[in-house]
């Protein structure tokens, strides 16, 4: 098998999806000499990294102590964000769902998480193999999204999720070096992002103060079709493998247990399906 990286896009929840696709070739012991993740994609990245199928659905399908969702209007009230960051990157990892340190420090692996930095409103790509708790401030970032999760500060540098400024990202990938790459997507074939006029007009007001940022987040739709056209275009000349959606597509906030499982199942599925032509791929 020839050396490939592993591209993950996020999406919120949309990401069980991935978890169903690693989760599938966890269980085959394929496991790739790079990955770089976004968002939820970084979340599934660690796991992948960890060696741990099943635990980023436990994540997104899980509750806090309480039983209670860990996103949702009740957190709004009480917290002042949409989703419950200290549960999930805390408590999760540390308690609930505990998360395999010892197994993701000492693997050879490369990974990347992808984050934004809201004073160059430019994508970072870090990593951490000691400090428990900077991974998962690291991983808090890339998945913190602008309005309903706080800037998350990195060595006194706000940051927030990386699919900013760079949600599908290839382009990093081949400039590591990785010729061959299998990406992981959350939107259907054929997907375009359109812009967002009223969260614009919230940026200005909301992030005044982080110029650069509200750039990105004014062309976001812009970088993401564009990154879109380079995947189909690499995909049509054979260079890259592609994963995605063939179902309808959940809500990146969807909480109905039986919609995250189905889509989690047709990750699974889709790559099942697709395993055989992958594992082509990867040997040619």
């Amino acid at each position: 098998m020839k050396p490939a990286g592993l591209v993950l896009e996020g999406g919120g929840n949309r990401g069980i999806f991935t978890s169903g696709v690693l989760d599938y070739l966890m269980e085959r012991q394929v496991y790739l000499p790079y990955v770089i993740g976004v968002s939820c994609g970084a979340c599934n990245g660690i796991d992948y990294i960890s060696r741990q199928p099943g635990r980023t659905k436990s994540c997104i399908t899980a509750c806090d102590g309480e039983e209670e969702p860990v996103m949702g209007l009740s957190k709004l009230f009480r917290t002042g964000y949409y989703i419950d960051m200290d549960t999930v990157f805390h408590t999760y990892p540390m308690e609930l769902v505990p998360f395999d340190f010892e197994t993701y420090f000492s693997s050879s692996a490369r990974i990347e998480l992808v984050v934004t930095n809201c004073m160059t409103g430019r994508a970072e790509y870090w990593d951490e193999r000691k400090d428990r708790d900077r991974l998962m401030q690291i991983v808090r970032a890339s998945s913190s999204l602008p309005f309903v999760s706080p800037m998350v500060d990195l060595d006194g540098i706000p940051y927030l999720d990386g699919g900013l400024a760079d949600s599908i990202p290839i382009r990093r990938a081949l400039h590591e070096g990785y010729k061959k790459a299998v990406i992981v997507l959350t939107r259907p074939a054929g997907y375009r992002k359109t812009a967002g006029r009223a969260s614009v007009r919230l940026a200005v007001m909301k992030y005044r103060a982080y110029p650069e940022l509200v750039k990105a987040l004014f062309h976001r739709h812009e970088i993401y079709n564009k990154s879109l056209e380079l995947v189909e275009r690499l995909e049509a000349e054979g260079r890259v493998f592609v994963i995605r959606p063939k179902a309808p597509v959940i809500g990146r906030t969807e909480q109905k247990l039986e919609k995250l499982e189905q889509f989690y199942q047709h990750g699974y599925l889709t790559m099942q399906e697709q395993y055989g032509a992958l594992m082509e791929y990867l040997e040619k």
